[in-house]
């Protein structure tokens, strides 16, 4: 595909968002990076879609669909949290979601990829009394035509990560955030043949470093292992010395932007909102545009035609 650096085409994305009614710019932010220095990537990022069949749901789906397509982006990437209820279900009970949800993945222009989330782990742990199912991992895999749940995409001299952050754990949390040792022997094999400076993007469902309990609970509130990754710091010691601009994560529902040691963490907020009954913690319904110029990141979450009214929390 071609990749677009034209300022006119940036613009022309922006305008474009502005053709959906309420359809507000909640956040807006730009700093400096060392990006790659072939032209401007522009970029939409959105997560926790908790797509299901109930009233109003796959409604909201086809104007977020709309929403996203009219940024004109160069590269759309899904972040997790794609169906609602999988872990505790079982394929057959959950085939309308993801039905639901492959219907806004087919209606998003362009290249698309989505990862994993906890909710996507169908049947791990069913609350009907079925045996949790052999590779809770299969009807994602199947339904998004993968071999595996990691894998990495180039894009204008950028790197992207794509990372499953999830392990069933058996314990009262049901799943920890977790990046397993296979993936990380795969990423130091993904960074052996790269130049130092080449800028790279970690894309994963359950949050590497976020200020969200800090900021709701008490500066000294702590994450539980079911809402960020436990093995955060050795995952982030494989990119010591590397050009890491970037981590796009989800799972928590809310807006948030966390800078460490020259690395943005971005969590991006929820398509579902607060499980679709409207904000959350001040966080609408939205998605996120980015623009990766070579020195500069350009950041905005973005809502789209929908209140919060007429659906149900699946």
């Amino acid at each position: 595909m071609a990749w677009s650096s034209s300022r006119r085409r940036f613009l022309q994305g922006l305008a474009a968002g502005a053709l959906f009614p309420g359809t507000p710019v909640l956040g807006r932010s730009s700093w400096t990076i060392h990006g790659a220095p072939r032209g401007s990537l522009r970029l939409v990022f959105y997560t926790d879609v908790h797509a299901g069949p109930a009233d109003g749901i796959p409604a909201a789906l086809a104007r977020a669909a709309a929403a996203i397509n009219a940024q004109q982006a160069d590269l759309v990437l899904g972040d997790g949290d794609l169906i609602s209820g999988g872990f505790e279900t079982t394929a057959a009970q959950v085939t309308p979601h993801w039905d639901a949800y492959m219907a806004l993945h087919a209606a998003i222009a362009g290249e698309h990829h989505a990862v994993i989330g906890n909710h996507d782990l169908v049947g791990a742990a069913p609350q009907d009394g079925s045996l949790p199912a052999e590779d809770p991992r299969r009807i994602y895999k199947r339904r998004l035509g993968l071999d595996r749940t990691y894998w990495s995409v180039d894009a204008l001299g950028y790197r992207f990560l794509l990372l499953d952050s999830l392990r069933v754990s058996g314990d009262d949390y049901r799943y920890h955030g977790w990046v397993s040792p296979a993936q990380q022997a795969w990423i130091k094999e993904q960074l052996a043949d790269l130049p130092l400076e080449t800028p790279l993007v970690l894309v994963l469902h359950m949050p590497l470093l976020t200020a969200f309990y800090g900021a709701t609970e008490g500066a000294t509130a702590q994450a539980p292992p079911n809402r960020a990754v436990i093995n955060s710091v050795e995952v982030m010691e494989l990119f010591a010395g590397r050009n890491l601009v970037l981590v796009l994560q989800g799972h928590l529902h809310v807006a948030e932007l966390v800078r460490w040691r020259g690395t943005s963490f971005i969590t991006g907020g929820a398509i579902s909102g607060g499980w679709w009954r409207g904000p959350y913690h001040g966080t609408a319904p939205g998605f996120n545009v980015l623009t990766l110029a070579p020195d500069r990141i350009a950041w905005d979450y973005v809502g789209y035609d929908w209140d919060g009214r007429g659906s149900r929390r699946p």
